[in-house]
């Protein structure tokens, strides 16, 4: 295997550290002072502080979460994966260390009869902090890792697992706090995990194209030549008339699905044309791939 250049390691690095610090002001700053367990170990923890509190007992949250994601790093060692062990345990120390480490330094906002804002913000800004994470193909551990467990035991999805596991959590919240406080933690923990996805994915601008029409060549010149994108040929027969058609796809921006659409109109007005979202696109004309 060929070593990793040292930009990406220092890349991976910067990445982890930030969002780990990003993470640490969302939970440190808007869900901890107000008992929004919004899943996870960290939310586990927050439940488990908040009940040593209750009997005198000081019990650091950051502190929680190493010790429980060390439990559970068993299970990811035996990816065998060294690169995702490294990021991994790098970034459950960076965001227990912070998550403690700030609390002297950050101000708790938001109010406890404002607990919306906090869900909001809370749920925002650890989301931006976990998809930098994420973004270098990490993991910050947690409950992440028992939804795996989980969903290999019983062949249930990893995505249900998950939900099952910080449902139970945030329902476990409930009889420390109070309902109010676990339902909002729910709000947080479901804008988290759109923020993750939206920096994991990065913005969705990419559009793919099947068209079907008798001027299939006419189109395709004008896909190549006026907007300037590879197109592809696709063999096709309709099933009803049993008649072989091409298909024409087609991967482009956002504004240039517009200009398609109106060229298409011109040549063909009945054709068929089906545009749906693309998830990611790399290569000639997107960016570059990368590790």
């Amino acid at each position: 295997m060929s070593r990793i250049p040292w930009r990406t390691v220092l890349r991976d690095a910067l990445l982890i550290v930030v969002g780990s610090a990003l993470f640490a002001v969302g939970v440190d700053c808007f869900e901890i002072p107000y008992g929004l367990a919004a899943g996870g170990v960290t939310g586990l923890a927050t439940v488990l502080a908040a009940i040593a509190e209750s009997f005198g007992l000081i019990l650091p949250v950051g502190l929680q979460t190493i010790v429980m994601n060390v439990l559970l790093m068993a299970f990811v060692v035996r990816s065998g994966n060294k690169g995702y062990i490294a990021r991994t345990i790098a970034g459950i120390l960076a965001c227990g260390i912070l998550t403690d480490a700030l609390v002297p330094v950050l101000p708790v906002l938001g109010g406890e009869n404002d607990l919306l804002l906090c869900a909001l913000w809370g749920g925002v800004i650890t989301g931006v902090g976990l998809g930098l994470v994420f973004r270098t193909g990490g993991n910050t551990g947690g409950t992440d890792i028992v939804a795996q467990l989980i969903s290999r035991r019983f062949g249930v999805p990893v995505g249900v697992s998950v939900i099952i596991v910080d449902g139970v959590i945030i329902a476990f919240s409930a009889t420390v706090f109070s309902i109010e406080q676990a339902l909002y933690a729910a709000v947080a923990m479901f804008i988290c995990g759109k923020v993750i996805d939206a920096v994991v994915d990065g913005p969705r601008t990419a559009r793919a194209a099947y068209i079907i029409s008798e001027k299939h060549a006419e189109i395709a010149n004008e896909i190549l030549y006026t907007l300037n994108r590879g197109c592809t040929e696709l063999k096709a027969r309709g099933v009803w008339s049993g008649n072989e058609r091409p298909v024409l796809l087609c991967v482009l921006s956002r504004s240039e699905s517009m200009l398609l659409k109106q060229i298409v109109a011109e040549l063909d007005p009945e054709a068929i044309v089906i545009i749906s979202e693309v998830h990611e696109a790399f290569g000639e004309g997107f960016h570059q791939i990368t590790g």
